[in-house]
């Protein structure tokens, strides 16, 4: 399922007001944790994740980890009791796993339920899109096809001299990073097209809101520009 661009999926249990989902397993036995996307997007890119030195065997409410990220500092609850059975230790080196795959690569634990049925319990997808969808238009998150590694806040200026900056930026990202462009020129569509065209970065994603466009660019590690024929504009 999808609300206002941010995944959740209905396979999942979630603790809204802890910004956490659960999600049982094939044998139910063993269950994962992770962090919902509105809450990763509210956050912002994680710096660092430390798990806590705990026994095996958590309560619910208990702090399994702290997180922190270029907003926030905050602890990740296991929502029932339970017994810790593994933890993410690919996250200590690359914490922004959380933000680019909440849902799968980024997950940060796996736990036995001490009792399987208060895991059951908590609402499931369609129980909690109303509280979710609050927290998303309260916050006012933003949610996007790929979770931008670098922001370009660009008000007021021209569009040729956005998109210098833009390939200055590029140039010092690495293969595969994600920048997210902010503009109000009301030209930057039809220029980004040509941008793309000319440098053969792609754009992931473009949003009109409010007189604002969001252009999601990913930096390709070996660009193909794409040339239009002059007269018909056709690649």
């Amino acid at each position: 399922m999808d609300l206002h661009g941010c995944p959740f999926p209905d396979d999942c249990r979630y603790v809204v007001e802890e910004g956490v989902w659960i999600r049982e397993g094939p044998s139910g036995e063993e269950w994962t944790l992770g962090l919902v996307a509105p809450m990763v997007a509210f956050v912002g890119r994680l710096l660092s994740l430390r798990y806590r030195p705990l026994n095996r065997s958590v309560l619910a409410g208990q702090s399994l980890a702290t997180l922190e990220s270029v907003r926030a500092t905050g602890a990740i609850r296991l929502p029932v009791d339970g017994t810790i059975t593994e933890r993410n230790f690919a996250l200590s080196e690359h914490p922004k796993l959380v933000n680019d795959s909440p849902y799968d690569r980024g997950w940060i634990a796996r736990f036995r339920p001490a009792v399987p049925a208060a895991a059951r319990a908590l609402p499931d997808g369609a129980a909690a899109r109303d509280l979710l969808e609050a927290f998303v238009l309260e916050r006012k998150v933003q949610c996007y096809a790929a979770f931008p590694d670098a922001e370009m806040i660009e008000i007021g200026s021209e569009c040729s001299a956005i998109l210098a900056r833009l390939d200055d930026e590029l140039a010092r990202r690495r293969p595969e990073e994600v920048v997210l462009l902010v503009s109000d020129d009301p030209t930057s569509p039809m220029e980004m097209v040509r941008w793309s065209d000319r440098t053969g970065h792609p754009v992931l994603e473009h949003r009109a809101e409010g007189g604002l466009h969001r252009f999601l660019v990913r930096k390709e590690p070996h660009p193909r520009p794409r040339l239009r024929s002059p007269s018909t504009g056709v690649v």
